[in-house]
């Protein structure tokens, strides 16, 4: 299995969000439709059509699982933000064995520090996705992303995607942040669009990234480099990306790409296969409470449950032998004094309201007393003839 979890789709203009949303407006306004009502499309037939055939290359190549990439700027405004994915895959045609899932990008600047819109007041907007992710390009930014937003919670962030294409990166890649957000379970992705020199990146978005063509290459390759040095190849996710059919490669391709940063193989080979099939498996667990998957199911092997039957029936069968024998030894079985020497029971001292306790004769015991006395003057009688 395969996956590409970045395939970016065209950014709507402002003239098809503004349409979009009074149409949303209108809806609300109306008597409320059915739950299966799908959204008014947003997408013209070009740009459905370029998808289709992007899709098409995709599946030829080997890929079964794409994820749709939507980016937003800056921050997730609830009056203004649309989501372009649910018409969007209702366009789409359906393939035989091939998965498609929504997901939502968010490219932080240094306005964004402030709040980005991942409340739980906009836990509403996020549901409907089932992947998020984050491009920091600040250090607040990227602090925040490593250590508060990959905690388990109905708005966790599980790729961190990082600009590589700028001509150098914003923030320093601390070992303790990298760790802790490996430790919760979110992956740094790596774009192969900028190593291509394609437009795909999400860096190549925003103004302060001027290179393009050779620098951009250059900058992505020196970039992703460190990255893989400081996880060790650990949680890297790689994906496209792409938007032009002619910079998209096959799966083996990209490994053999990644292989150049210094990881090996089997790493490059499960950097889009068993990451990206856990990654997506960890995302469902934000409709859990923190992280919990609910009504666990414990199943037993036949052996182990024939075996435990077995146990039962001897148990069963052996159960009013071994009852009695045990009866019969706690009857017979003498007592054992302080001195550790073994006397018979006394029928009669079972008294008071705990019979199963006996009393201790203290004269036996020589604790002192009346039978202390006795003794002593028995040792200084003297001898008679």
């Amino acid at each position: 299995m395969f996956a590409d979890l970045n395939v970016p789709v065209p950014t709507l203009s402002k003239q098809q969000l503004s349409q979009a949303a009074s149409k949303k407006g209108k809806g609300k306004q109306e008597q409320q439709p059915s739950a299966a009502a799908a959204p008014p499309p947003a997408f013209t037939p070009a740009q459905v059509a370029a998808i289709e055939s992007r899709v098409d290359l995709l599946v030829h190549l080997g890929y079964t699982v794409l994820a749709f990439n939507q980016t937003v700027e800056r921050k997730v405004d609830p009056k203004t933000f649309v989501n372009t994915l649910d018409p969007l895959l209702g366009q789409l045609r359906k393939r035989p064995g091939v998965v498609y899932l929504k997901r939502l990008t968010i490219v932080l600047d240094e306005e964004s520090e402030k709040g980005f819109g991942l409340t739980n007041g906009n836990s509403a907007l996020f549901a409907p996705y089932d992947l998020l992710a984050l491009v920091p390009t600040a250090a607040a930014s990227f602090s925040l992303a490593c250590l508060t937003h990959t905690q388990p919670t109905p708005l966790t962030t599980h790729i961190i995607s990082l600009p590589l294409t700028l001509p150098r990166l914003p923030f320093n890649l601390k070992h303790t942040l990298v760790r802790a957000a490996l430790k919760n379970g979110a992956v740094f992705e790596i774009n192969y669009a900028g190593a291509l020199g394609g437009e795909g990146d999400p860096a190549l978005s925003i103004p302060s990234a001027d290179e393009s063509g050779a620098g951009a290459k250059r900058n992505w390759w020196a970039a992703a480099r460190e990255v893989a040095r400081v996880t060790k190849g650990k949680g890297i996710l790689v994906s496209g990306g792409v938007f032009n059919e002619a910079d998209l490669r096959a799966p083996r391709d990209v490994a053999n790409l990644i292989t150049v940063l210094g990881v090996s193989q089997d790493v490059a080979h499960d950097a889009s296969t068993k990451v990206a099939q856990s990654l997506v498996l960890r995302a469902q667990t934000r409709k859990t409470y923190r992280a919990v998957l609910s009504e666990p199911k414990v199943v037993i092997p036949d052996s182990a449950s024939a075996r435990r039957g077995a146990d039962v029936e001897m148990a069963e069968s052996q159960g009013p032998a071994m009852s009695s024998v045990e009866q019969t030894s706690s009857t017979t079985e003498p007592a054992q004094n302080a001195n550790g020497k073994k006397r018979p029971l006394d029928p009669g001292a079972h008294t008071g309201t705990n019979p199963g306790i006996p009393t201790v004769d203290k004269d036996r015991e020589g604790g002192g007393g009346d039978g202390a006395s006795r003794k002593k003057k028995k040792k200084n009688k003297p001898a008679t003839n």
